[in-house]
């Protein structure tokens, strides 16, 4: 009887083992043919990556850091973009007679398609800091490259830090006459931020094209974010030399009743600056960026 249940007991054990082997070379067979599905390809270097908004504390510590010493300004420019993430490959210094404007380019799918975000970095008065007027500025379009620097773009973007405008918009003219007039149908578009906050953004509206003031004003409104129109007979920036060339212009500027008190004198300093309306002015020249590049070359040409 024990005979009989240990041959039993090794029949079954005989017939898993087969079966098992059985599977396994079922397994293999399959294994060994190719398959037909396409493995998901990682993303190019011409695909879109989302854009990450800076903080307030990040904004906060570059507009602290603005340099008092005009000496140095320029190199502290570059030195912003540098941190942004900007390749010292995409940086360079544009003399022109007696100015120097900084300029950093992104290029994007149409090299021929442009749009020039500009700041000027000069500041003027005695004991001035320049952090309103015009660090303010540098600092948003710095943080816009970093925001826009990893996203592939349809239009080349052209970052300028422009020198001696206080003294006459003399950068910014410099660059908008070394424009061929054959050559300005392709720059679609300027963008202009001139001093962020002392209060809600606004649109220097005599120093603006009326399409692309249309446009700061739709952005704004999508956004939530409060937009109110500024004219100052005889005040310009440096959106208008590009105007004056049949360039679409902005500028974005943040002005209260009491901004000449503070401007270009010894009161011009951090302390007068809102942080979380230097974040509205710079979240709304962001998307007011992004509008452009989605839209055709000539949309705001008049």
């Amino acid at each position: 009887m024990n005979e009989n249940r240990l041959l039993s007991q090794i029949d079954c054990l005989m017939k898993q083992i087969k079966f098992y082997f059985f599977l396994a070379l079922i397994t293999l067979f399959f294994a060994a043919i190719p398959s037909t599905a396409q493995p998901s390809a990682p993303p190019t270097s011409t695909e879109t990556t989302a854009r990450t908004l800076s903080t307030l504390e990040e904004l906060r510590l570059d507009i602290n850091s603005v340099p008092c010493d005009d000496k140095i300004r320029l190199q502290a420019v570059k030195s912003l973009f540098e941190k942004m993430g900007a390749p010292a490959a995409d940086i360079s210094i544009e003399k022109s007679k007696d100015v120097e404007n900084i300029v950093i380019r992104k290029t994007g799918k149409v090299a021929n398609e442009k749009i020039i975000i500009g700041a000027h970095y000069d500041k003027t008065g005695e004991g001035s800091c320049g952090a309103v007027d015009n660090w303010t500025g540098i600092v948003a379009i710095a943080h816009i490259y970093k925001a826009l620097k990893d996203v592939q773009l349809n239009k080349t973007l052209y970052f300028v830090g422009f020198g001696k405008e206080e003294q006459g918009l003399i950068g910014s003219k410099a660059m908008a006459k070394q424009i061929k007039k054959e050559d300005r149908i392709q720059y679609c578009s300027m963008l202009n931020v001139d001093t962020l906050g002392l209060t809600v953004p606004q649109v220097l509206s005599n120093v603006s094209s009326k399409p692309m003031q249309k446009l700061a004003e739709e952005t704004a409104q999508k956004l939530s974010i409060p937009l109110k129109i500024m004219t100052i007979i005889n005040a310009s920036s440096d959106s208008d030399s590009f105007v004056d060339k049949n360039i679409p212009a902005v500028s974005i500027v943040s002005l209260p009743s009491n901004w000449a008190t503070i401007f270009h004198g010894k009161d011009d300093q951090t302390d007068k600056i809102n942080v979380s309306e230097v974040a509205r002015g710079y979240r709304l020249a962001l998307a007011i960026l992004e509008a452009l590049d989605e839209k055709e070359c000539g949309a705001f040409r008049k």
